[in-house]
C-alpha cells in the first residue's frame, strides 16, 4: 500500500492491545512502526517484531517519530516526557477507564475532555483526539481500502486544520473513513459515556451521533458542568 500521510515513522506509546492492533494495522498500510512501553521494552520485543514493528524505549520512539499515538492507561500520561515531546504531533487514543485508572475524579470531569487535560500536560504538543472510540477488536477486523462499500468511520478533534488532516490521511491508510467531530474540547463526544463511544459504524451514522450529542444523556451531564455550553 501507498503511505498518504506526511508520516513515515509512527510512534505507538504502549504496547497493549489496542497499541499492538494500531501497529499491525500501520505495518500493513506501509509505516514504519515503532512501539514502546512504559518500562523496559525487552519483555514485548519479541511480540512487537512478530507485527513488523520494532519495540523501543518511549525517548527512543520519540526521537525517531514523526507523529505519536498514546495508547497506555490515561492515568499514565503525568508520565510522559514533555519536553521531548515539544512541537510533536500526538494522537491521543487514551480514555478514562475506572478498571485501569483507579478512581480518578480529575480524570472523569465533564468540564473537561480528557484530551485537554493531555494538551496541558505535553505543553508544546500538538495533540489531536481519535483511534480511541472504536474498539480494538472491531479495528482489527473492520479496516478496509478507500471506497469500500460499508467502510467503517474513525471520529477526531482537534485545534489546527493541518493536524487534523495529516490524521486523517493516517486513518484513512489504516482502513477507516474519518469524521472531523470539532476541536479539541470536542473530543468528550468520543469518550465513555457518549454514544460515539463504541461506535462501529460508517461515516453518516457516526455523524448523526456526533450531531445528536446536545440531546444525549452525557450531552446533558456534560452542558450543565459547563453552564448550559457544549464544544464546537
Amino acid at each position: 500500500m501507498t503511505v498518504t500521510s506526511p508520516i513515515r515513522t509512527l510512534g505507538i506509546i504502549g504496547a497493549g492491545r489496542l497499541g499492538r492492533v494500531l501497529a499491525a494495522l500501520a505495518v500493513d498500510a506501509g509505516y514504519r512502526v515503532v512501539v514502546a512501553r512504559s518500562g523496559d521494552p525487552a519483555p514485548v520485543a519479541r511480540t512487537i517484531a512478530a507485527i513488523g514493528a520494532t519495540a523501543a524505549t518511549v525517548s527512543e520512539v520519540i526521537a525517531v517519530s514523526d507523529a505519536v499515538i498514546l495508547a497506555l492507561p490515561l492515568s499514565r500520561c503525568h508520565t510522559l516526557p514533555a519536553d521531548e515531546m515539544r512541537g510533536m504531533l500526538v494522537i491521543d487514543a487514551m480514555n478514562y477507564w475506572w478498571g485501569a485508572d483507579g478512581d480518578r475524579p480529575d480524570l472523569d470531569d465533564p468540564r473537561t475532555s480528557t484530551s485537554e487535560l493531555v494538551q496541558r500536560h505535553l505543553a508544546g504538543a500538538r495533540v489531536v483526539k481519535g483511534l480511541g472510540h472504536m474498539g480494538y477488536h472491531d479495528m482489527e477486523d473492520e479496516a478496509r481500502p478507500p471506497g469500500t462499500p460499508g467502510r467503517k468511520a474513525i471520529a477526531i478533534a482537534g485545534d489546527t486544520a493541518a493536524d487534523l488532516d495529516i490524521v486523517s490521511r493516517l486513518i484513512d491508510d489504516l482502513g477507516f473513513d474519518t469524521v472531523i467531530a470539532g476541536s479539541l474540547a470536542s473530543g468528550i463526544m468520543l469518550e465513555p459515556g457518549a454514544d460515539a463511544f463504541g461506535a462501529d459504524v460508517g461515516a453518516d451514522e457516526l455523524r448523526e451521533m456526533l450531531d445528536g450529542f446536545a440531546t444525549s444523556q452525557r450531552g446533558i451531564v456534560v452542558a450543565r458542568a459547563r453552564g448550559g455550553s457544549l464544544p464546537t
